[in-house]
């Protein structure tokens, strides 16, 4: 029965997915339908976290909007998902950047990763 299931969930995943990991600030590309126009609107934010695995693998992006934190969950294999674009890369020292929500202004961000 697994097997089965498993064939199914290889078929829905996208081929080309950007790599970022937690802390990474990305610019998420998502597809809107307003009646019956399609647009793409750009959601650019921190990335909380990350969970789940083949095609039911989630991300969190966070970002502040007029003053107000704003959070948005994502499937990362969704049709709705265009294209992810890594900013540039935090870093951090967990998986889960759940601290980042009571924080705000220069203490909600997250320090860049040099290589």
């Amino acid at each position: 029965m697994s097997d089965i299931i498993k064939k199914i969930e290889q078929a829905e995943l996208k081929s080309e997915i950007a790599e970022f990991n937690v802390g990474d600030t990305v610019k998420v590309y998502a597809k809107i339908k307003e009646g019956n126009r399609e647009r793409i609107q750009v959601f650019e934010g921190t990335v909380l976290k990350r969970q789940g695995g083949s095609n039911r693998e989630t991300f969190t992006v966070r970002k502040f909007s007029n003053g107000v934190g704003v959070e948005k969950t994502w499937p990362l294999h969704s049709p709705f998902v265009e294209k992810i674009e890594v900013v540039r890369q935090g870093k951090v020292r967990r998986a889960k950047l759940n601290y980042l929500r009571d924080r705000v202004g220069k203490a909600a961000k997250v320090k860049e990763l040099v290589k």
